[in-house]
C-alpha cells in the first residue's frame, strides 16, 4: 500500500525531525482521527432511520479502535493547551469538535449512507492499531470531493 510506505519512510526519518515538526504531525494525525469519529458518528446517527443504518458497524468500529481514538482526542487536547492554556485548550476542543460535528450534520459532502456504511464496517474490521489504515480512510473520506481514481483501500 502506498500509504504504508510513505509512512514507513516519515518514521525512519522521525528522528531527523525537529521536535516541533514530529509534535505538530501527532497533532495533525490526531485531528484526523478524532474527525474521521466525529464524521462516522454523526453519519451513522443520520442514516439510522434507512436501509443503510450502519450504527451496528460503527459501534464495532469504535470498540475495534477505542485506545487509538481515545488516544488521539488526548493528544489532540493537549496540543491545544500547550498553545492556547488549559481553560482555553478545553474551549477550543470544544469548538473543534461540535465544528467537526455540524460539518457533517446535512450529511457527507460525497458520500451516501450505503458507501459510509460499507467503509465503516471495513474499518469495523482493520486490526486495532492500524493506525496506518485509519489515517488513510480519513485522508479520502474527510476529503471535500472525492479524487478521480481514489478509492477506499483498507487492509485487513
Amino acid at each position: 500500500m502506498r500509504t504504508g510506505t510513505l509512512g514507513l519512510a516519515l518514521v525512519a526519518t522521525a528522528g531527523m525531525m525537529m521536535p516541533q515538526t514530529a509534535a505538530a504531525e501527532t497533532a495533525h494525525e490526531a485531528r484526523q482521527l478524532r474527525s474521521l469519529d466525529i464524521m462516522l458518528m454523526v453519519s451513522s446517527l443520520r442514516c439510522r432511520m434507512g436501509p443503510d443504518n450502519f450504527q451496528a458497524d460503527y459501534q464495532r468500529f469504535t470498540s475495534r479502535h477505542i485506545g487509538m481514538l481515545n488516544s488521539a482526542g488526548h493528544v489532540l487536547q493537549a496540543d491545544l493547551n500547550r498553545r492556547y492554556g488549559t481553560t482555553r485548550g478545553r474551549a477550543a476542543f470544544d469548538r473543534l469538535s461540535v465544528g467537526m460535528a455540524n460539518k457533517y450534520g446535512r450529511g457527507h459532502p460525497w458520500m451516501s449512507c450505503m458507501e459510509l456504511k460499507s467503509a465503516t464496517r471495513d474499518l469495523a474490521q482493520t486490526a486495532p492499531n492500524d493506525r496506518a489504515s485509519l489515517l488513510a480512510a480519513a485522508d479520502t473520506m474527510l476529503a471535500d470531493n472525492p479524487s478521480k481514481g481514489t478509492q477506499l483501500a483498507l487492509g485487513h
